[in-house]
């Protein structure tokens, strides 16, 4: 097979490739010099939509309207614009042996490419019910959500059983998005997670709450604190029932499985320093081997403000970090250093008509305030989180973009505050004037 010879390459091909790529061609990057390996069959692109707009059964997204870098208001790179730039877009390749050291990538297929220098930038993987041995967890129309490929299959799903019954195993992002996503399409829906509320990792009982309320409101049922144990199929293999822990038995014709993530690192396995179930890296990205980087979902990284190393699995860090990175790389070619990576944490999501935005960390005492009530025609609320005295975490639902702004200044400034009834009764003001 042949041997493909590049200055850089980025390994993988969702939403940090596609900024990295972004990047490197604004600080001039050569025709020829820089190749993106994907395994997908599409050049990269902002992934969040796969479980929002793309599901819509009134004008839905599709490509090429969300390749990066619309999410953040950039530009949307087509694979003509990769063409443009000199930039070599391998698609449809999946690599499967690395050898850092010999800086050296093979394809199944038996091709080889070499770099100078890599940035690893291969995300998660979805957590599957048959890594735990659930019975009949391999039956048709269980879906899990992570590239186009899922989408459309997913897509085709909620066509061909119209008004049907969907089951959403998991009650974090996924399951949140997709239960409203699917009870948009009119099926009914039922959502099954253990935990005593959704989305534990980050809400607290008091915002859950309003969530739960809502989706209720929305005609989702949900079934808190057990599992899916196992799922029984018809004569065609497509499911027919999911069966709880509990002894519950739920009729489905779609099954959707949302029951986490885990990063893609086991290519790199004894050849790079790990930590945290990441790749530990320094805050230009660069991982323990030379020449090798690290971004996104993978990386391990100095968090500066909570003085740090962490692994955050977001879009908005997978953009930071790719561009980051390829900043570092071009500095410390010309013999200069680039600003630390000082990340403030932030997530967000949307669903049916809410949309909710968090910033900082989520430890410490919390404060609600707002009007939390599911059945308000606007309800508007938001918590702070309180550790040592001070507003370390702050999360709205219905912001306006300049509150959001200001709940943002919130945790990355930490301002010292009194009594926690003052803040409540502050509530949004307190930020606002910060």
């Amino acid at each position: 097979m042949e041997e493909k010879t590049f200055k850089y390459v980025i390994l993988g091909g969702g939403v940090s490739a596609g900024y990295a790529a972004r990047e490197f061609s604004k600080q001039g990057v050569k025709p020829g010099e820089l190749a993106v390996i994907s395994k997908e069959a599409v050049a990269p692109y902002e992934r969040p939509a796969l479980s929002k707009a793309y599901l819509f059964p009134e004008s839905p997204a599709r490509l090429p309207g969300f390749h990066t870098c619309v999410g953040s208001g950039g530009e949307r790179l087509l694979p003509d614009w990769y063409k443009e730039k000199g930039i070599e877009l391998i698609l449809s390749t999946e690599i499967v042996k690395v050898d850092l050291s010999g800086k050296t990538l093979v394809s199944g297929t038996g091709e080889t490419f070499k770099f100078q220098i890599l940035i690893i930038a291969t995300g998660s993987t979805v957590v599957r019910l048959s890594d735990f041995g659930v019975k009949g967890a391999d039956a048709k129309n269980i879906f899990y959500l992570r590239e186009i490929d899922d989408a459309d299959k997913l897509n085709d799903a909620i066509k061909a059983k119209k008004n049907g019954k969907a089951v959403i195993v998991g009650g974090g992002y996924i399951g949140l998005e997709l239960g409203a996503a699917l009870r948009i399409n009119n099926l009914d829906v039922t959502m099954v997670y253990p935990e005593p509320w959704c989305m534990p990792r980050l809400f607290t009982s008091g915002i859950a709450a309003f969530y739960e309320g809502y989706y209720a409101n929305k005609g989702v049922n949900i079934i808190k604190g057990t599992v899916a144990s196992g799922f029984t199929s018809d004569s065609n293999g497509e499911v027919k029932e999911v069966h709880l822990k509990d002894g519950r038995v739920l009729e489905a014709d779609i099954v959707v499985v949302g029951v986490g993530g885990r990063p893609l690192t086991s290519l790199f396995k004894g050849q790079v320093e790990e930590e945290k179930g990441g790749i530990k890296t320094d805050t230009f990205f660069k991982t323990s081997v030379p020449d090798v980087y690290a971004v996104g979902d993978v990386a391990t990284f100095p968090l500066k403000l909570y003085n740090e190393l962490r692994r955050v699995e977001h879009v908005d860090h997978a953009r930071k970090s790719a561009e980051q990175a390829v900043k570092a790389i071009k500095a410390s070619e010309e013999g200069k250093t680039v600003e630390v990576y000082d990340y403030l944490p932030y997530f967000y999501s949307r669903s049916f008509d809410l949309s909710w935005q968090f910033y900082g960390d989520n430890v410490g005492e919390t404060v609600l305030f707002g009007d939390n009530n599911p059945t308000s025609p606007k309800p508007k609320f938001g918590t702070y989180w309180i550790k040592d005295g001070k507003v370390i975490g702050a999360f709205l639902e219905a912001g306006t973009p300049e509150e959001n702004q200001a709940i943002a200044k919130v945790a990355k400034l930490q301002p010292p505050v009194e009594s926690l009834d003052q803040l409540a009764k502050e509530g949004l003001s307190f930020a606002s004037k910060i």
